[in-house]
């Protein structure tokens, strides 16, 4: 049985995505050296892993989570529907939970995708309505000061129309990275959307919006992108599921001043097609956001897997290449374009350094069983080991086995002309 963690500082005989095989030398959570496998001499006690058959990737990050919400489903059975009712629902429940309850399914939840090899991950938590409005985020700050050897986490409040200032400003002194919210929710878009700006310039951090997550409803992402233009702090907006169906003239110039701000951009595949067109029985919309024309455009584009088996999503398998296959399947993406955007892209709209086979890159990766980037995304092996800061953090080996089939009449004969 491997030891878990385990410092490591030599993989052997890794396919990468271009079809080369290599040995990958690491020095504590840095890549040292990317040499032909076979080449990397070993160093006398050094830390060996040998990765044939296995496709080594850089480790999906997960750029836009709710582990204060996930793995709620089963306790709260919502109606299934539109966001208005998640939310409704969501609400209700969240008004019982204790620090212990969130910090529960949180570490839960960062363990499973841990496991499928997820080393990094941003989540949301809610600011909470009523008393002690920190509940979510002291869960979450305790789970990932547990888990801070084993995971990267990101927490970012999310605060409703609402959440006074004062309980923003009570999460963050908690140690929350980023400021959060939904302006576009909110009875007065741009009022709130300014608000939050203000705030986290108030208290120089970085900003991560969900950003007009609907079909038709309010735009706020044109002014969010004016007003950051010329901001130095890591800002994002998830879901911009309105640029999917917008006309493409306004469009276009909404995805010029996001490129202009440089704002990454987190899509959200599974939750919206989840949530978006229910009312729409006939050619119901996807509910994606403009993922060609953003790519096109320049934009940095990441995508996440937001809900897992809470009210906005029942399902999920804590999985990036979930999020991966839809973006290729629904989102016209190709397959590197999909893989990307859960792992180096990712990493880049999160503001954390490169990693991969890459000298001088940090030392994050999956490596799975497959023969190629498209055998990893559409058979997502649950072979793998999930490699963090250099160090073994995470190991899956399936054994399956599948019945003979029976012979056919020809075989048969065969059979018994050689055994008379």
């Amino acid at each position: 049985m491997t030891r878990l963690p385990r410092q490591l500082s030599l993989l052997r005989n890794a396919a990468l995505p271009d079809g080369s095989t290599v040995d990958v030398r690491i020095e504590g959570d840095t890549v040292a050296a990317v040499l032909p496998a076979g080449t990397a001499p070993a160093a006398p006690g050094s830390e060996t892993l040998d990765l044939a058959g296995h496709v080594l990737l850089t480790a999906p990050a997960e750029p836009h989570a709710h582990l204060d919400k996930a793995l709620s489903w089963d306790a709260i059975r919502p109606p299934m529907g539109d966001l208005e009712l998640a939310i409704a629902s969501w609400r209700v429940y969240a008004a019982t939970m204790t620090v212990d309850d969130i910090a529960d399914r949180a570490r839960r939840q960062l363990l499973a995708m841990l496991a499928q090899g997820t080393t990094a991950v941003r989540t949301h938590v809610d600011v909470l309505l009523g008393g002690d409005a920190t509940r979510g985020a002291e869960a979450l700050v305790r789970v990932r000061d547990e888990l801070r050897d084993l995971i990267d986490v990101e927490i970012v409040a999310l605060a409703s129309q609402d959440s006074p200032d004062s309980d923003v400003e009570a999460v963050l002194d908690l140690g929350v990275d980023l400021i959060g919210g939904a302006p576009h929710l909110s009875r007065d878009p741009q009022g709130d959307l300014h608000r939050l700006l203000d705030l986290a310039e108030r208290r120089g951090v970085g900003v991560d919006l969900h950003t007009d997550e609907s079909l038709d409803g309010a735009v706020t992402l044109d002014a969010f992108a004016r007003r950051v233009v010329d901001w130095t702090t890591t800002v994002s907006a998830g879901h911009c599921s309105r640029l999917g169906s917008m006309p493409v003239e306004q469009r276009d110039e909404v995805i010029a001043a996001v490129r202009a701000a440089d704002i990454g951009i987190i899509a959200n595949p599974i939750t919206n097609l989840y949530l978006q067109g229910w009312d729409r029985p006939v050619s119901t919309p996807r509910g994606l956001t403009a993922l060609r024309p953003l790519l096109d455009a320049g934009v940095r584009l990441a995508a996440g897997a937001d809900n897992v088996r809470d009210p906005f999503n029942p399902l999920g398998r804590s999985d990036a290449l979930e999020t991966a296959m839809l973006l290729v399947t629904a989102g016209h993406l190709t397959i590197d374009e999909a893989y990307a955007a859960v792992s180096d892209s990712a990493r880049s709209v999160m503001g954390l350094p490169q990693a991969g086979a890459v000298v001088g890159a940090r030392a994050e990766f999956l490596a799975i069983r497959a023969s190629s980037l498209a055998d990893v995304v559409a058979s997502a092996s649950p072979d793998r080991f999930a490699v963090h800061a250099g160090r073994l953090v995470a190991a899956s080996r399936v054994t399956r086995e599948v019945a003979d089939p029976a012979p056919t009449a020809a075989e048969h004969a065969l059979t018994l002309t050689e055994t008379r």
